[in-house]
């Protein structure tokens, strides 16, 4: 038996002790992830944004598959709204392509309200079917998307895409102009863009644990775990799925509005299917129904690529694009694939529910063992 087992249920003492160094090791998590523009170069930073961006988009897929067990194959297709959406409100017409010029901000905002208003319309399906039919149909809008970006060209670009115009705030250019300095540092676009995205996925994560400790996550469980039960004690299921599905389109377009100002350019055969298959591979690897898990699944995956990527002329079997060998990006694959098998098997709760059972197996060890008081007729004369 393990020494988790051994241990018993959690008591207050010791998940007093799994709570007493949250707090500081997130003060130090937060202090080494500010720190890192001024250390890393343009390759760690630019992999640490898709990592940023990654964990928005998943935590949205979290709650709409985690916690409510809603399948959805159609998340890239909300991204590239997102995206598309963003250079289109912030981008100037010219003789080829088309855009309305708002300021930046009001486009970037713009961008994940019409991925929240594509939600929207696919959300009567979504409040009716449940499962594999609405992974199925969700499957519908990645064809539908790939077809509208590939021949809207007046508005996409067509196949060769169209550039992102950096984001403009207050006395700050997301981009490598107007020269910024910190502590004789200078900051270009990927270091600013690095600190808006720790913004947004804190927000993102602070929403996503509100709405799963208060009452719509306990409605959303309810739901993925007893429909009839939850229909019976008076949650309207159909609204719920409606509105976490909706939920999700903006978290996925705020994901690809900052994913468009990464890249710089938009290119529509990124957001193909494989994208929504990454996406459901980061909530099963890191862990279903808790923003964390999200965080740590998209982590996961989208670092293995970058990281095979740089590695690649060191690391067997592995090679570069058409030399012969298995490419950075299906080595990849296959890893987090087998990742997602072992998880399905032997880790149910993903690397999450590996974590929090380690901190319990090593505060159990560290607890003190008090015995049993005994009763006053019990006691030894």
């Amino acid at each position: 038996m393990s020494d988790a087992a051994q241990a018993g249920p959690a008591s207050p003492d010791r998940l007093a002790a799994l709570r007493r160094p949250a707090f500081p090791l997130a003060v130090v998590g937060a202090a080494v992830l500010l720190a890192f523009p001024f250390y890393l170069d343009s390759f760690w930073l630019q992999t640490g944004l898709f990592a940023i961006s990654a964990a928005i988009g998943a935590i949205g897929l979290n709650l709409l598959t985690g916690a409510t067990g809603q399948l959805s194959l159609g998340h890239a297709f909300f991204l590239a709204v997102g995206a598309y959406g963003y250079v289109f409100l912030a981008a100037d017409s010219d003789t080829k392509l088309t855009g309305l010029g708002l300021p930046t901000p009001v486009a970037f905002v713009g961008a994940v309200v019409m991925a929240g208003i594509a939600g929207g319309l696919f959300s009567p399906i979504a409040g009716r079917l449940r499962g594999t039919y609405l992974g199925i149909a969700s499957l519908a809008l990645i064809f539908i998307g790939q077809h509208v970006l590939f021949n809207a060209e007046s508005v996409t670009g067509g196949f060769n895409g169209r550039n992102v115009p950096p984001l403009e705030l207050p006395g700050i250019v997301f981009d490598d102009s107007p020269e910024l300095v910190v502590f004789n540092v200078p900051l270009g676009a990927l270091e600013r863009l690095w600190f808006l995205g720790l913004v947004l996925l804190v927000l993102a994560a602070w929403l996503a644990r509100g709405v799963l400790r208060g009452r719509p996550g306990r409605a959303l469980n309810t739901i993925r775990d007893h429909e009839v039960a939850a229909s019976v004690m008076g949650v309207p299921v159909a609204r719920y799925r409606a509105g976490v599905f909706v939920l999700s389109s903006m978290y996925a377009g705020t994901a690809g509005a900052l994913l468009a100002l990464i890249f710089r350019r938009t290119v529509p055969e990124y957001f193909g299917m494989f994208l929504s298959l990454d996406y459901l591979a980061m909530i099963v690897i890191g862990g279903l129904g808790t923003a964390a898990g999200a965080v740590i699944g998209a982590v996961f995956v989208s670092l293995l690529p970058q990281v095979l990527t740089r590695y690649s002329d060191g690391l067997p079997l592995v090679a570069a694009p058409g030399s012969g060998g298995v490419s950075p990006a299906e080595a990849s694959r296959i890893l987090y694939g087998a990742a997602v098998v072992a998880v399905v098997l032997f880790l149910p709760g993903g690397l999450l529910g590996l974590w929090t059972r380690l901190r319990m197996v090593f505060a159990a060890r560290r607890a003190p063992r008090t015995l049993p008081r005994l009763e006053k007729e019990e006691q030894p004369a």
